[in-house]
């Protein structure tokens, strides 16, 4: 009979993401002008919201070490990219359209402060409803995943929204709904991302 020695345990190699993506985060002040998760300036056109959340793994366990990036349109609809060929729709130099956050190490809450986007029309022309569109990293995660974000007050938009429509069970589609809470005078969508288990967030092959 063979004997087998035991497997050496393993450790994630970093934390090479912080220091790199998102050094303030680690303590680091190395870059003049960071990437981070403030979207807008005090000229920026559109409802000024938060997006806030947690990402859970397949025990329900809050991952304190993910870095996620969003882009997204404008107020308007249009994003600041020359792909966007909506030239009805007015571009804003005061919204970068796109931003980057860790989750707190402790808590392991993410936030963004950004706008409200408008709807966009997709490449095959239809009308998609208002969304954000996310792409999440972190230890155990070897490709970068990519999901969106609806927003819970756009109901009859999500409805219609082709993407989500190409989701066949209607509940999984639910994975996707960012809930519109009121905090005072804040206005905070909560969204919560789900690696695995039964509430696994629709993730997106691109």
């Amino acid at each position: 009979m063979k004997d087998y020695l035991a497997e050496t345990a393993s450790q994630t190699a970093g934390p090479y993401v912080h220091i790199g993506l998102a050094p303030e985060a680690a303590g680091f002040h190395i870059f003049e002008k960071n990437f981070g998760p403030v979207l807008t300036n005090s000229h920026t056109e559109g409802e000024r919201i938060t997006l806030e959340g947690r990402v859970f793994d397949g025990s329900g366990t809050p991952v304190r070490d993910v870095l996620l990036e969003i882009w997204q349109a404008n107020a308007a609809g249009r994003y600041n990219h020359p792909a966007d060929q909506q030239q009805d729709k007015r571009l804003d130099g005061d919204f970068r359209g796109w931003g980057r956050s860790c989750s707190d190490f402790d808590t392991g809450v993410w936030r963004f402060e950004t706008i409200k986007p408008g709807a966009v029309v997709g490449r095959d022309g239809r009308l998609m409803a208002p969304h954000v569109n996310l792409w999440i990293v972190a230890r155990g995660i070897n490709i970068g995943l990519n999901t969106r974000m609806y927003f819970s007050d756009e109901q009859d938009a999500n409805q219609r929204d082709p993407v989500l429509n190409l989701i066949e069970w209607e509940v999984r589609r639910n994975t996707l709904i960012g809930q519109r809470e009121q905090r005072g005078n804040e206005v905070v969508y909560r969204f919560d991302i789900h690696l695995q288990g039964e509430a696994e967030t629709v993730f997106f092959d691109l």
